[in-house]
């Protein structure tokens, strides 16, 4: 039994008409928690619990603590999440709602993580939001349950922001066999920080992030993503937020399902019918999700 759900794997017929492929989505938006995060973060406090961790401290106010709160609420263990002062009330109200003890400590994610780290106590466990190989290991699930239904895609279009999903997606790759399907790395202007470190061929610090995909906003991606990319065919593409804003509004009227621009981002693909998916058959794309994204926000969004 594991804290994540199997998620549905479902045709598009929309994105493939859009396309000129055929399009499929894995809804991880449909995750408990409301995003992918779930399954390498589930797997990462049911490894930890088993090793005696008594608490479950993260340093998010997005996805990431949200699934910490979520699976610390299962497992019965308490779950401190520090959030940096830009955190929407929407996030907070969510991870009240989980139970999690909210404490709220600095400008931006690095001061809340380093506050979160200085909490930390014999008995406690720190659950990175994108940088463990527990993680990468949960979200290769993601690539293990595609392959048992018999789908074998010509690449896998994915998000990234801190690099997690896309360790865990490829690492799923590998331990399927399929070493040659390439993964194409979704980003927004202002948030590239995998784009930055591909082109320099080591992990790459922005001085800020101006995207509006807060959730894409790692200033500087896992050494592990930039690994992969010098061991696996991974192509990266960076997207403008209006576009990503744009796919998440339309996928909302298309699926009935609302993302955060984070996931747009890599949906604007499908939807602009990218240079990139030509010559593709069949496409799969991670549909991530996003809990703490409203349809007003991203309208408001935008408007600016």
């Amino acid at each position: 039994m594991t804290l994540h759900i199997k998620t549905p794997l479902v045709a598009s017929r929309p994105l493939s008409v859009i396309a000129g492929c055929s399009v499929w989505l894995k809804l991880e938006a449909l995750q408990p928690s409301g995003s992918f995060k779930l399954r390498g973060i589930g797997h990462a406090c049911e490894t930890y619990l088993a090793q005696g961790a008594r608490r479950f401290i993260s340093s998010s106010g997005g996805n990431a603590g949200l699934a910490v709160a979520y699976a610390g609420r299962l497992l019965k263990v308490p779950v401190t999440v520090v959030i940096p002062e830009t955190t929407t009330a929407r996030a907070k109200e969510l991870l009240c709602l989980e139970n999690a003890e909210v404490v709220v400590h600095g400008a931006s994610w690095q001061e809340a993580n380093d506050f979160a780290q200085s909490l930390l106590g014999a008995e406690d466990a720190f659950i990175h939001p994108f940088d463990d190989p527990l993680l990468w290991h949960g979200h290769a699930s993601l690539i293990d349950e595609v392959a048992s239904c018999g789908l074998k895609p010509n690449a896998i279009v994915l998000s990234v922001g801190g690099g997690g999903l896309l360790s865990g997606v490829v690492e799923g790759l590998h331990r399927n066999g399929w070493n040659n399907v390439p993964a194409i790395a979704v980003e927004t202007a202002g948030a590239e920080s995998f784009h930055e470190a591909v082109t320099a061929g080591h992990p790459v610090e922005l001085a800020r992030i101006s995207s509006i995909a807060t959730s894409l906003g790692a200033k500087r991606v896992c050494e592990k993503a930039v690994w992969w990319s010098k061991e696996h065919p991974i192509r990266s593409v960076v997207v403008s937020d209006q576009s990503a804003l744009s796919a998440s509004e339309r996928f909302l009227a298309d699926h009935r399902l609302l993302v955060e621009p984070a996931c747009g981002a890599s949906l604007a693909l499908a939807y602009e019918k990218s240079p990139e998916l030509e010559g593709l058959d069949t496409i799969l794309i991670v549909v991530c999700g996003g809990a703490t994204a409203t349809l007003d926000q991203i309208r408001a969004w935008a408007r600016q």
